[in-house]
């Protein structure tokens, strides 16, 4: 049994869930570069949705179908929810975090941020 606030608790589980979104920046087949919603992905931990991400980008389908001549890299969106269940009721919150895969430069990733976060 747990204390929580001075209320007796009698079961508490935690679990953690993360899913992506994000942008990814390659170059165009017209000529210059571009980005493009990436494809999400959902994973039990943030270091495989990582791994599923960049695995993504090397195979070149990080890009949801869009067809990039190369892809260069990507601004990757992680939610992190996480959900305690106590006696039988469920509660959760979520937190966000930003990480760059791929080979970018400071510039790129300025314009990627600011693609992302400034609509």
């Amino acid at each position: 049994m747990i204390l929580l606030n001075h209320m007796k608790v009698k079961q508490m589980e935690k679990s953690h869930k993360y899913n992506s979104s994000g942008l990814v920046l390659g170059y165009l087949w017209g000529g210059g570069k571009g980005s493009y919603p990436a494809k999400k992905f959902q994973a039990e931990t943030k270091e495989d949705l990582l791994d599923q991400a960049r695995k993504a980008l090397i195979d070149g389908s990080l890009d949801s179908g869009m067809g990039f001549e190369r892809l260069l890299g990507a601004l990757i969106n992680i939610e992190e929810i996480t959900t305690i269940l106590v006696d039988g009721k469920e509660y959760y919150s979520k937190t966000h975090e930003h990480e760059f895969i791929g080979h970018l430069s400071e510039k790129e990733k300025y314009f990627l941020e600011e693609s992302m976060y400034h609509e």
